[in-house]
Protein backbone atom coordinates (compact mmCIF):
# COMPACT_ATOMS: atom_id res chain seq x y z
CA UNK A 1 0.00 0.00 0.00
CA UNK A 2 1.45 3.44 -0.99
CA UNK A 3 2.18 6.14 1.89
CA UNK A 4 -1.02 7.68 3.08
CA UNK A 5 0.62 10.90 3.70
CA UNK A 6 3.50 11.20 0.75
CA UNK A 7 5.82 13.60 3.03
CA UNK A 8 6.53 10.85 6.01
CA UNK A 9 9.50 9.65 6.55
CA UNK A 10 9.49 5.78 7.07
CA UNK A 11 13.03 4.47 8.03
CA UNK A 12 14.96 1.77 5.78
CA UNK A 13 12.40 -1.12 6.90
CA UNK A 14 9.38 0.95 6.10
CA UNK A 15 8.43 1.85 9.66
CA UNK A 16 7.61 5.02 11.74
CA UNK A 17 8.33 5.27 15.50
CA UNK A 18 4.62 6.54 16.62
CA UNK A 19 4.75 7.93 20.54
CA UNK A 20 0.80 7.41 21.92
CA UNK A 21 -0.22 10.00 24.41
CA UNK A 22 -3.10 10.57 26.81
CA UNK A 23 -5.25 13.27 25.84
CA UNK A 24 -7.10 13.24 29.12
CA UNK A 25 -3.55 14.36 30.96
CA UNK A 26 -0.84 14.38 28.40
CA UNK A 27 1.10 11.10 29.71
CA UNK A 28 3.07 9.53 27.23
CA UNK A 29 1.73 5.68 27.49
CA UNK A 30 3.70 3.79 24.83
CA UNK A 31 5.51 3.76 21.61
CA UNK A 32 5.34 1.90 18.87
CA UNK A 33 5.93 1.46 15.16
CA UNK A 34 4.03 1.59 12.36
CA UNK A 35 4.38 1.10 8.46
CA UNK A 36 2.27 2.54 5.94
CA UNK A 37 -0.45 -0.25 5.74
CA UNK A 38 -0.68 -0.18 9.60
CA UNK A 39 -0.91 4.36 9.85
CA UNK A 40 -3.65 3.54 6.90
CA UNK A 41 -5.96 1.14 9.12
CA UNK A 42 -5.65 3.47 12.23
CA UNK A 43 -6.93 6.52 10.52
CA UNK A 44 -9.67 4.29 8.69
CA UNK A 45 -11.11 2.51 11.75
CA UNK A 46 -9.98 4.80 14.54
CA UNK A 47 -8.41 2.43 16.38
CA UNK A 48 -4.67 2.40 16.79
CA UNK A 49 -2.98 -0.16 14.46
CA UNK A 50 0.84 -1.18 14.89
CA UNK A 51 3.30 -3.54 13.28
CA UNK A 52 4.73 -5.72 15.29
CA UNK A 53 8.57 -6.41 14.16
CA UNK A 54 9.08 -9.53 16.22
CA UNK A 55 5.90 -11.26 15.32
CA UNK A 56 5.71 -9.32 11.92
CA UNK A 57 2.37 -8.80 11.41
CA UNK A 58 -0.22 -6.07 12.17
CA UNK A 59 -1.73 -5.57 15.56
CA UNK A 60 -5.08 -3.69 16.69
CA UNK A 61 -4.58 -2.39 20.33
CA UNK A 62 -6.66 -3.93 22.50
CA UNK A 63 -7.84 -6.92 20.28
CA UNK A 64 -6.98 -9.12 22.98
CA UNK A 65 -7.28 -7.12 26.47
CA UNK A 66 -9.70 -4.83 26.03
CA UNK A 67 -7.14 -2.00 26.36
CA UNK A 68 -8.24 -0.06 23.17
CA UNK A 69 -7.11 3.05 21.88
CA UNK A 70 -9.66 5.41 20.37
CA UNK A 71 -7.63 7.54 18.22
CA UNK A 72 -8.46 11.45 19.11
CA UNK A 73 -5.74 13.24 17.11
CA UNK A 74 -2.54 12.26 14.68
CA UNK A 75 0.47 14.68 14.84
CA UNK A 76 3.57 14.68 12.58
CA UNK A 77 6.83 16.05 14.13
CA UNK A 78 8.93 18.92 12.17
CA UNK A 79 11.17 16.25 10.55
CA UNK A 80 8.09 14.36 9.61
CA UNK A 81 9.84 11.12 10.70
CA UNK A 82 7.33 10.62 13.79
CA UNK A 83 4.11 10.94 14.93
CA UNK A 84 2.39 12.05 18.24
CA UNK A 85 -0.89 10.42 18.95
CA UNK A 86 -3.26 11.25 21.11
CA UNK A 87 -5.63 8.73 22.18
CA UNK A 88 -8.70 8.09 24.50
CA UNK A 89 -7.24 4.96 26.34
CA UNK A 90 -9.10 2.58 28.25
CA UNK A 91 -7.32 0.22 30.56
CA UNK A 92 -3.64 -0.09 30.63
CA UNK A 93 -1.62 0.60 27.69
CA UNK A 94 0.90 -1.68 28.77
CA UNK A 95 1.16 -5.40 28.35
CA UNK A 96 2.64 -5.38 31.75
CA UNK A 97 -0.94 -3.74 32.86
CA UNK A 98 1.05 -0.62 33.68
CA UNK A 99 -1.02 2.45 32.73
CA UNK A 100 2.04 3.19 30.82
CA UNK A 101 4.92 1.28 29.26
CA UNK A 102 7.55 3.99 31.18
CA UNK A 103 7.03 2.58 34.82
CA UNK A 104 10.49 2.29 35.31
CA UNK A 105 12.28 5.34 36.21
CA UNK A 106 16.07 5.95 35.73
CA UNK A 107 18.42 7.39 38.59
CA UNK A 108 22.02 7.13 39.30
CA UNK A 109 21.34 3.84 41.05
CA UNK A 110 19.63 2.06 38.33
CA UNK A 111 16.18 1.62 37.36
CA UNK A 112 13.63 1.43 39.95
CA UNK A 113 9.96 0.77 39.67
CA UNK A 114 7.24 3.24 40.00
CA UNK A 115 4.08 1.19 41.52
CA UNK A 116 2.38 4.39 40.90
CA UNK A 117 2.01 3.47 37.13
CA UNK A 118 0.09 0.20 38.11
CA UNK A 119 -3.56 0.22 36.24
CA UNK A 120 -5.73 -1.77 38.72
CA UNK A 121 -6.40 -5.07 36.91
CA UNK A 122 -10.39 -4.86 35.50
CA UNK A 123 -13.23 -6.16 37.34
CA UNK A 124 -16.07 -8.17 36.44
CA UNK A 125 -19.27 -7.15 36.16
Amino acid sequence: MPNPIPDLKFNSDGLIPAIIQDESNGQVLMMAWMNAESLSRTLESGLCTYWSRSRQKYWVKGETSGHVQRVRKVAVDCDQDALLITVDQTGAACHENYRTCFFRDLTLDGLALNSERLEEPPTAS
